[in-house]
């Protein structure tokens, strides 16, 4: 059973729904009913009596506390829907498929960050940026260090991760949280890297992961409301200028996480499930995974942050890091959420768990079983990338840290129906060939040991994508941090090496690539008909919606551009290294020199 006394803004204003939700509502436990504030019992039992007398509610509460309700049904019709306005961007990717693509327009194609023409604002941020911005409910959030230092308790001098709130209007800044580098360092926390995710807003709350390794929740009207809300209220002061905290939870030490370098997980949730990749990774030699039973994906309640359950799956097979983060739909009628492991494969999980226990519906190894796995020259990669849901399929590349350089990469289109071991192939050993071999770290597939690989055939691929001429730079899919954007079936996706291309979305067929001629960290944009993306020289290509290639336009926007732009409400909003620009037709300020 599901409590949904925190989604009343899913049903209609009629009296049928009004008896539906009634009867949700006292469904939840005595347990979870301590949990709802005194205003939500007082309209449950406002509510409970006026249907009583209509005649519309005649079982006994006790009656009613026995029903469920099936919970895939109500998430197909929007539950996981959240409270902001209609063309706002609340979460990375906009939804819980992670598919970044408003609909929103008409959007500028021409604008200058020095003149400041068709510039609404922009704001300083940190040294380095590597948060994504998301705009909701009359604000824009982005995650950076505190290089700006805009709090007077933290000077610009002392590195922190720094979550910063700006009214959407004009850009003044509102609040930030501050996150206090680990005393562990570069290995958990390293320095200047700041925030490198994106929140999620939903009605008054956010929610995001720290560089400490907490999920936290934030209120996102800070202490300008006048409260300190809670459970958590333990803040170090109550300037208006500082976060107010809700709760949080501290992965590392309350889970046994160690991150590796960063956490880096944009979560996003389905009703009151809040989902989540730990980010759990190798220690500071790349040589173990010193916490390797910790899990790597969890699953918290959103409202309350207690932990409904956890997995820990890729264990000691994590290659690197987990930074990736996940996506969630209802596909083939059940709810998935799917996330992409350390180890490089991709995995699929009811999203409403088992008894308090993960339950795995289908795995996917995203490399070949061949791959080899080291600090230099690894061909085996794992995945960064968000999986983005696409007409019922799943999508994502695989990556790694762009500090290990460049390399070959996988794109890969896969059935989410399927369950189990849904890899394209599979490995045995001469030695007992009826057995498959559980998966390996370094290399799935090592010959010399008597290892065989057959095809699957319960295979879940699609297609798969190398490049259309892995002999060609120009036409190889090269490792990727990036997650792809689709539509119109048309798949655009920009590797690391600067490359970025356009396929068919139901095929994997390239229509065309272009190189950018500089490296890639960040994803496309997709609004107004255009393919927004940013590069490492600060440079924004444009292109037309098109199977045929027609570069619009490439915009400087004075540094590195390591994020991925979005847009809300007929602006774009991108971040370079170390300023926020909100771009609008018609409008102007002041240029950055």
């Amino acid at each position: 059973m599901v409590p949904v006394a925190n989604f009343p803004h899913l049903l209609g204003g009629n009296l049928q729904s009004l008896a539906i939700f009634t009867i949700l509502q006292l469904s939840i436990s005595n347990s979870a009913l301590e949990e709802v504030d005194d205003r939500m019992r007082r309209n449950i039992a406002k509510r409970t009596l006026l249907l009583a007398l209509m005649g519309l509610v005649t079982a006994t509460p006790i009656a009613l506390a026995q029903q469920t309700y099936d919970a895939t049904a109500i998430a197909s019709q929007g539950i996981s829907k959240l409270k902001v306005k209609p063309t706002d961007w609340p979460q990375w990717g906009g939804s819980p498929e992670r598919n970044n693509v408003p609909d929103t327009g008409p959007l500028p194609v021409e604008f200058d960050v020095k003149t400041g023409k068709n510039i609404r604002w922009s704001m300083p941020l940190g040294s380095e940026t590597y948060g994504n911005p998301v705009v909701a409910n009359g604000k824009a959030y982005v995650g950076t260090n505190n290089g700006s230092g805009y709090i007077k308790r933290y000077p610009a001098t002392v590195d922190l991760g720094v979550l910063l709130c700006f009214n959407d209007e004009d850009g003044k800044f509102l609040w930030q949280h501050s996150s206090e580098k680990l005393a562990t360092g570069r290995v958990h926390d390293w320095p200047n890297q700041g925030i490198c995710c994106a929140p999620m807003i939903d009605g008054d709350r956010l929610w995001y992961v720290t560089s400490r390794g907490e999920v936290a929740c934030l209120d996102t009207e800070g202490f300008y409301d006048g409260e300190n809300d809670g459970p958590f209220t333990k803040e170090p002061n109550e300037n208006e200028d500082e976060a107010d905290v809700v709760w949080k939870v501290d992965m590392m030490n309350q889970l046994g996480v160690s991150q590796h370098n960063m956490c880096s997980c944009s979560v996003t949730c389905a009703g009151d499930l809040l989902l989540v990749n730990t980010s759990n990774g190798v220690d500071d030699g790349h040589i173990t995974v010193p916490e390797e039973k910790a899990p790597s994906f969890i699953c918290l309640n959103r409202f309350t942050g207690e932990v409904l359950w956890t997995d820990n799956t890729p264990g000691a097979n994590i290659l690197h890091g987990q930074w990736s983060s996940p996506a969630y739909g209802v596909l083939g009628g059940v709810e998935q959420v799917i996330f992409g492991g350390g180890d490089g494969w991709l995995y699929s999980f009811d999203a409403r768990g088992d008894a308090g226990k993960a339950k795995l519906l289908w795995k996917f190894d995203c490399n070949p079983k061949d791959s080899v796995y080291k600090l230099n020259g690894a061909t085996r990669n794992h995945v960064i990338a968000t999986p983005v849901i696409y007409d019922g399929n799943i999508f994502v590349a695989v990556g790694e840290d762009p500090e290990h350089g460049e390399g070959g990469g996988h794109l890969w289109c896969v059935d989410p129906t399927k369950r189990g071991d849904v890899s394209p192939t599979l490995v045995y050993n001469t030695k007992d060939p009826t057995v498959v071999i559980p998966p390996k770290r370094k290399q799935a597939l090592v010959a010399a040991e008597g290892d065989l690989e057959r095809d699957n055939p319960n295979s879940a691929a699609v297609w798969h994508y190398v490049g259309s001429d892995p002999k060609k730079f120009e036409q190889t899919m090269h490792r990727t941090c990036g997650t792809v954007a689709i539509k119109n079936d048309l798949l655009f996706v920009a590797d690391f090496s600067g490359v970025i291309h356009c396929l068919d979305s139901k095929t994997g067929t390239a229509h065309w690539t272009s190189d950018m001629l500089a490296a890639s960290w960040a994803s496309p944009l997709i609004a107004d008909n255009k393919v927004y993306i940013g590069d490492e020289d600060g440079d924004l290509s444009i292109f037309e919606l098109s199977a045929e290639m027609n570069m619009v336009d490439e915009i400087n926007v004075g540094s590195a551009v390591y994020t991925t732009p979005i847009a809300a409400n007929g602006r774009i909003y991108i971040a370079n290294r170390n300023r926020l620009f909100c771009i609008e037709e018609g409008t102007s300020s002041e240029g950055v020199k």
